[in-house]
């Protein structure tokens, strides 16, 4: 046994339990019902196949490690849990796990707690759950198993064994941000942020193609060169599927935006793009062309010096403006800009741009707790931008 401080133990010596028979699955069941909570994540092949799907569940309790194969036995029966108010449930970064797992099977989640999010409200230094463990536990992760093939049959040893970390510690760091959370008076905050984990729904998979605001750099971008990075955007994903692969893995994002950056014109200048494979190249180059060009068009200045600002000229306008504010309230707060309001909730504001509360009631990224805490400052930002 190990003791750390605060008085937490944690067994050293106990391995973990394979579960894929529905025998044994019958048998966690019963232990996670006797569990008031219970730390939960999953993993996938999302960086082996488009459509991805989940390929284990890790489950915790004190004393005990499960590793559930869903492509072995019917996990369905675990929708229960998931759903009920009486068990707590332990996720670091749950938003992920958890539009998996409503994806895949459907389940429906109550009463989850994060970690990860706890740990950015607290404004801790590192957030992710390799660094925590560390900095909290004194464990070392090995990472070289972080991009494994969770789809391949058989599960290493190693990989078992490193899926295991993923929750063998959350229950007792939970216990520890708990205590922070109630002596820095965040509780509430954080409770709300995590109901918001727990509501998020996937989307069958459908393709935004206003996602390509999350790729690093776009904002560091012009305009044009953000109306050419949509485009690629938009056309790398129509690859990926035609492919059976990730997006990242036929065009990088790094790529994407080197792209918008450059503009390149004639096939000669393409294969001179570093970081773009020569299969795509080959493949799909009058394609990329064709796509910044269509880009370049959308935002052609007009010689008319009398010319409005185009509708994404000033959603570009707004989005940057909602920025501002964010990072301000942010710097108060000494916390990542992100835990004030996310990125898609602002592009969304952007969007819509609600210049009262009653039209900012109708945004639904927004809980009650942060149209409360921050409608007023974000419908202000937004009237100096109507009309």
């Amino acid at each position: 046994m190990i003791q750390f401080a605060m008085g937490y133990r944690i067994n050293e010596a106990e391995t973990y339990i394979l579960v894929d028979t529905p025998a044994t699955l019958k048998q966690v069941l019963e232990q996670l019902r006797d569990a008031p909570l219970f730390a939960v994540d999953t993993e996938s092949d999302s960086l082996y196949a488009y459509f991805e799907k989940v390929c284990l569940l890790q489950l915790s309790i004190p004393g005990a490690d499960y590793l559930v194969d869903p492509l072995r036995v019917d996990v369905t029966p675990l929708g229960e849990l998931f759903a009920s108010q009486d068990h707590e449930k332990v996720f670091h970064a749950a938003s992920y796990d958890i539009l998996c797992l409503k994806r895949d099977y459907g389940f429906t989640f109550v009463n989850i707690f994060d970690t990860m999010v706890a740990a950015r409200i607290l404004g801790w230094r590192h957030y992710g759950l390799a660094a925590i463990l560390q900095e909290q536990f004194g464990v070392h992760v090995d990472k070289r198993l972080q991009r494994y093939n969770w789809g391949a049959r058989p599960l290493s040893t190693a990989a078992l064994e490193y899926a295991r970390l993923d929750t063998h510690y959350l229950l007792p760091l939970r216990d520890l941000q708990i205590q922070e959370l109630q002596r820095r008076g965040k509780l509430i905050e954080a409770r709300h942020a995590f109901a918001r984990e727990s509501l998020k729904e996937p989307a069958t998979k459908s393709f935004d193609p206003e996602g390509f605001w999350r790729i690093s750099g776009v904002l560091q971008l012009d305009p044009v060169g953000r109306a050419i990075l949509r485009e690629l955007y938009i056309l790398r994903d129509k690859l990926a599927r035609e492919m059976d692969l990730p997006p990242f893995k036929v065009i990088s994002n790094d790529v994407l935006v080197h792209l918008a950056v450059t503009r390149p014109s004639s096939r000669r200048e393409l294969l001179h793009i570093k970081g773009l494979g020569q299969g795509i190249y080959r493949r799909c180059s009058d394609e990329l062309l064709e796509a910044i060009a269509r880009g370049r068009r959308a935002l052609t200045p007009s010689p008319l010096r009398d010319r409005r600002p185009s509708s994404l000229e000033i959603t570009i306008a707004r989005y940057e403006a909602l920025r501002a504010w964010r990072r301000q309230e942010a710097e108060a707060r000494q916390v990542d800009p992100d835990i004030i309001l996310p990125n898609r909730v602002l592009i969304e504001l952007a969007r819509r741009s609600p210049i009262t509360l009653e039209a900012l009631a109708q945004i639904e990224t927004m809980d009650e707790w942060q149209r409360q805490t921050y409608g007023e400052a974000v419908v202000a930002v937004l009237q100096r931008w109507s009309g």
